[in-house]
């Protein structure tokens, strides 16, 4: 079976979907088997490389509310998140722009890395204040999917698997997707939004 997510990897809900859906298959008993393809969606492409604020000064401007405001909204999903045992530290997040992230993943996926180097970039960021649109900071994340710094490096200093990024991001908006995460199974079903578990297994059951 062939699973397609499209997420960003700065997007809070992906990270929870993505740990909720593989609770689901460890359930349904495939784990090991499932094949897990990542493809790329920016929530927002035209972001600054890295974000001079804070991402609740960030949140507050985007959705027009005051800082507090925004710090609740930070502080519940960070509680759903803990649920399924992550720990966000968002006061300390850096939001950029995320197409070199997408690349990366694309490159990893080449290298048969993709759920590895998806896992270590989302942690990152999440709970390790990643600075996401840095170059660097994205390369030395390489040893953690087995990759080496330089290898990233210069693949990130080219424009290598940009055409990748493009043409899922073209998909995406061929079937109407609109926000992330959302999963296709087998080309022929959708699912939109981080879902509880059990929405996971039923979908899973009846593909």
């Amino acid at each position: 079976m062939q699973i397609e997510i499209w997420s960003d990897v700065i997007c809070p809900w992906c990270y929870i979907g993505k740990r909720r859906f593989e609770q689901a298959l460890k359930q349904c008993g495939l784990n090991k088997n499932a094949d897990i393809v990542w493809r790329s969606f920016e929530l927002d492409p035209n972001a600054l490389q890295q974000y001079p604020g804070t991402l609740n000064e960030l949140l507050s401007r985007k959705y027009g509310v005051s800082l507090q405001q925004a710090e609740e909204m930070n502080a519940r999903v960070s509680g759903i998140a803990k649920e399924v045992g992550l720990e966000y530290r968002l006061d300390y997040a850096r939001p950029g722009n995320t197409f070199d992230a997408h690349r990366l993943l694309h490159f990893a996926v080449s290298q048969q890395k993709g759920d590895l180097a998806a896992e270590a970039i989302m942690q990152a960021y999440f709970s390790a204040s990643l600075s996401v649109g840095e170059r660097a900071s994205l390369a030395r994340l390489a040893p953690k999917f087995g990759m080496t710094e330089k290898a990233v490096l210069d693949m990130l200093d080219s424009d290598k698997y940009s055409d990748a990024v493009r043409s899922d991001e073209a998909r995406a908006a061929e079937l109407g997707i609109t926000g992330v995460p959302f999963f296709v199974f087998d080309g022929k079903q959708g699912v939109s939004g981080a879902q509880p578990v059990d929405v996971f297994v039923e979908m899973l059951q009846q593909v």
